[in-house]
């Protein structure tokens, strides 16, 4: 008569109820359920068999064994109560993932088929609880975090400012596992030949390798299309997002067409919440003062003109404020012993690898140690961690003269959520030996890796230079202080250009807010102090979205060859949005957001915008702000939503206006079920 999926049972045990009970989910390598209804008891010496059809075609057909067989086959067993047929089905740990159709058939003693049921779809996925699968990982807690959380932290900011963004997984959102389906199949090899694709699903390599490819629409019907121009007019500003689901419907919904535009958090948000709803632990990583090396030499060279112009030609190296990737747990049976574990994953099109837009799965330790021709993208990795920064002065006939050399400024602060709460954990040592420890086994990891110890050219000369500055907060002036110490015994004369700009986090000019120039004699054992003050009026207009200023400090002395550049990047504080929620937080009932903000800067607003989306709270919506917002005033919008599961849930507001952008707040609240209340 039909067949009962089981589905609340099976997904409950499965855990994937959050995601759904109305179809059947299920991990690979642990046996699910399935009940057979019949008008009458079946026939003796009758049999049944199963068939299963995997692919967008259903081009892969399994026959499913009635006894019991080895972990690399597909069986059931079977239990006859009365009118139903209770089925037990095994899967290996290491079959494709993917949504299969499955049929039974009543066969006769003879093996014809005399019966067969109307096929039902069920999703299979990766298994982190199961030993035998490739991405087990045997820790309750971090399974908890790596695959069950739907809200997480994406760290920003700099090295020594850093700040978190909560983010909206959602992977067990309405439809987001059909999604990540949908990704897969259209990836250039499922539309190539989808047979050997959808074998080699099996593979969390393979499947990773893949996701980072499609997160981005560089090279194929990809998923979020990178800008990082400031121009975001005809799509979505890359800071008004604050979680993949409304990116993911987006792009379903215009029939796998990119959705505009993403930077690098996004990316690894993307990336995050397609990794753990297939079933693979992942967390998103961030690497500060991060290096994109074009060339492949491990240095990042910057070059500057006399005037602190740069004179970089072609693709340039850089050096990005952070940058976010994530990370996934699984084995490498690809590569030689030791190499399980993290695997650094970069959805973000920097660099082409094997012809794509893609980046990893590289492992963490491969990185570490050096092993820089570990399959994938080890060297590129390992640069973006260990690279020298050198900065040249190019001078109008084209010599150029090494004026700086930074060998710890690359590779700082890396940082992931903890999985004890929403605060940061240091994962550093992963990637590199302490900058501190052992001299040697540094030496040796970089002499592997190819990279050259490059020092700095001529002995240490008497000045020194220094650039300090109070926590600057936008829609203020503030002060820079350039320091210029004399440690020698003779008074020195010099020229001291100072230049601020406004940048974005990944080192791309804005424009220049203020430049100054000072012939200066410092007298010897002494300091000479120059104050720069930065006003609004100055870096307002010509700020990032990043709302980041860099000021820059060249010190020549007239009488000496030397020449010394010294570079900070200044964060500016954002104002918080307010939010808070009135009403008792239970399933299905109605409940109220009241959120505030003011105006901090000193010109009138336009154009602003509220979005709020909080996974099992409600799906990303949009807000027109009451008119404008004059300078110091007070703007108020309310919400009603009706949670839709139960649990710790994070409500998540970002605002956008004209002149004023990445303005956050978060409400954190407990849903209760209406059984429990009840």
């Amino acid at each position: 008569m039909g067949v009962d999926l089981r589905c609340q049972v099976n997904n409950h045990a499965h855990r994937t109820g959050e995601m759904d009970l109305e179809r059947l989910l299920v991990r690979r390598g642990q046996p699910f359920s399935l009940a057979l209804q019949c008008s009458t008891p079946l026939p003796p010496k009758h049999k049944l068999a199963m068939i299963l059809h995997l692919g967008k075609e259903g081009e892969v057909v399994v026959k499913v064994l009635d006894a019991r067989a080895g972990r690399d086959k597909w069986w059931f067993r079977q239990q006859k109560a009365q009118n139903e047929v209770l089925l037990t089905v095994h899967s290996p740990a290491d079959t494709p993932v993917g949504i299969y159709s499955v049929t039974l058939l009543l066969l006769s003693p003879d093996g014809h088929i005399l019966e067969q049921t109307t096929p039902e779809t069920f999703y299979l996925l990766f298994n982190p609880w199961c030993k035998a699968d490739s991405v087990y990982l045997p820790d309750e807690e971090l399974l908890e975090e790596y695959i069950l959380n739907e809200n997480g932290l994406l760290y920003q900011g700099s090295w020594d400012q850093i700040s978190s963004l909560s983010w909206n997984f959602g992977q067990f959102e309405q439809d987001v596992v059909d999604i990540c389906f949908e990704i897969l199949n259209n990836s250039p090899a499922a539309l190539k030949n989808p047979e050997i694709d959808t074998a080699n699903r099996a593979d969390p390599v393979y499947v990773s390798r893949t996701i980072t490819a499609m997160v981005n629409a560089n090279d194929d019907r990809g998923v979020v299309l990178g800008r990082w121009d400031g121009k975001y007019d005809d799509g979505v500003s890359p800071t008004r997002w604050t979680g993949s689901v409304a990116i993911l419907r987006r792009w379903r919904e215009a029939g796998a067409q990119r959705v505009r535009y993403g930077q690098c958090w996004v990316f690894s948000g993307v990336a995050c919440t397609v990794l753990r709803c297939l079933g693979i632990p992942t967390r998103p990583v961030t690497n500060y003062t991060s290096a994109h090396d074009t060339d492949g030499n491990l240095n990042v060279d910057y070059l500057y003109d006399e005037q602190l112009k740069s004179v970089s030609e072609g693709r340039k190296d850089m050096i990005w404020n952070y940058h976010c990737w994530v990370e996934s747990w699984m084995d490498r049976e690809d590569l030689p012993k030791g190499y399980d574990g993290w695997q650094a994953l970069d959805p973000t099109p920097q660099e082409r690898s094997d012809g794509v837009y893609c980046c990893g799965p590289c492992p963490v330790k491969a990185v570490r140690d050096g092993d820089v021709g570990m399959k994938y993208d080890a060297a590129f990795v390992f640069s973006e961690v260990n690279a020298d920064l050198v900065t040249w002065i190019v001078y109008p006939d084209g010599q150029r003269s090494q004026v700086s050399l930074n060998q710890k400024t690359v590779g700082r602060n890396i940082s992931t959520k903890s999985v004890y709460g929403d605060y940061r954990e240091d994962i550093t040592k992963h990637y590199k030996y302490p900058e501190d420890g052992n001299r040697t086994e540094r030496r040796e990891v970089y002499e592997k890796a190819g990279r050259r110890v490059t020092q700095l050219n001529g002995a240490p000369g008497q000045l020194e230079l220094k650039i300090k500055h109070a926590q600057a907060i936008l829609g203020t002036d503030f002060d820079v202080i350039v320091e210029v110490h004399n440690v020698g015994g003779e008074d020195t004369p010099a020229q001291l250009t100072v230049t601020s700009n406004a940048v974005t986090y990944n080192s791309l000019h804005r424009g220049e807010c203020q430049r100054r120039t000072a012939s200066l004699t410092v007298p010897a054992q002494k300091a000479h102090k120059e104050v720069m003050r930065l006003r609004y009026d100055h870096y307002g207009a010509c700020v990032s979205e990043h709302n980041l200023i860099r000021v820059t400090a060249l010190l020549q002395a007239s009488s000496q060859p030397d020449v010394i550049l010294q570079e900070v990047n200044i964060p500016l504080s954002m104002p918080q949005l307010h939010v808070k929620v009135v009403g008792d937080a239970v399933v299905s009932q109605k409940l109220i957001a009241h959120i505030s903000f003011t105006n901090p800067l000193p010109i009138t607003l336009r154009g602003g915008v509220f979005t709020v989306e909080g996974a099992g709270l409600t799906a990303p919506r949009e807000l027109q702000a009451p008119g404008n917002i004059g300078p110091g005033e007070d703007v108020k919008v309310k919400l009603s939503f009706k949670p839709t599961r139960a649990g710790l849930r994070k409500l998540m507001v970002d605002f956008d206006a004209d002149r004023l952008r990445d303005v956050k707040g978060i409400a954190t609240l407990i849903v209760r079920d209406r059984l429990t209340v009840n």
